[in-house]
């Protein structure tokens, strides 16, 4: 909940495997397909970024300068996946490979129109997949109050254990303006 003083209390669980999960079989309706963005264009990846993670107030990457922005992602560790759903991109995960031998899943998300019919689960089980053929010691995530009421139960159940939980105080990004779109700016 906002405070009057524009703040927001946060809950961060924070998830970890430490070995590769069982593999999950996917019954979906709709023909998918999951393919590597390498150095995604900014504006792409802005689009998935905002689209995605509107609902949640993602905020971080909106307010990052294009440099600071493509520092991460265009980063040979940094791995950004897209699910497209019927040709249509339908969420986008991100791994984050630059501390080996630890590995982040550092967003994983789906556009708002394709929520609730399985293929969050099938996006995280693919990514999950994937950072396990780095061979790493652990996988980790995190999730919070701002996400999706089901994002703790879906990461259980792709195989992630909670080991660590806290609380932060952050600006609403509503108020600050940290939630305004990047899409339309005009290129410098």
């Amino acid at each position: 909940m906002t405070g009057d003083d524009g703040k927001l209390e946060v809950s961060i669980t924070y998830l970890e495997m430490r070995a590769r999960p069982r593999r999950h079989t996917h019954e979906l309706q709709r023909t998918v397909a999951l393919l590597r963005a390498i150095r995604p264009p900014l504006h792409f990846y802005r689009y998935l970024y905002e689209t995605v993670g509107a609902p949640w107030l993602w905020y971080e990457r909106r307010v990052m300068e294009d440099d600071e922005l493509a520092a991460i992602v265009h980063d040979d560790a940094v791995e950004v996946f897209v699910l497209y759903a019927d040709g249509c991109p339908a969420g986008f995960a991100e791994l984050d490979c630059r501390k080996l031998p630890d590995i982040e899943l550092a967003y994983c998300g789906l556009v708002p129109d394709f929520i609730g019919e399985g293929l969050g689960v099938y996006l995280i089980d693919h990514a999950v997949e994937h950072a396990w053929q780095h061979e790493p010691e652990r996988v980790w995530v995190h999730t919070c109050s701002l996400d999706h009421p089901r994002a703790l139960l879906v990461y259980q159940r792709a195989g992630f254990v909670p080991v660590r939980e806290g609380t932060k105080l952050i600006d609403d990004p509503r108020r600050t303006g940290a939630m305004r779109s990047r899409l339309g700016d005009p290129k410098p």
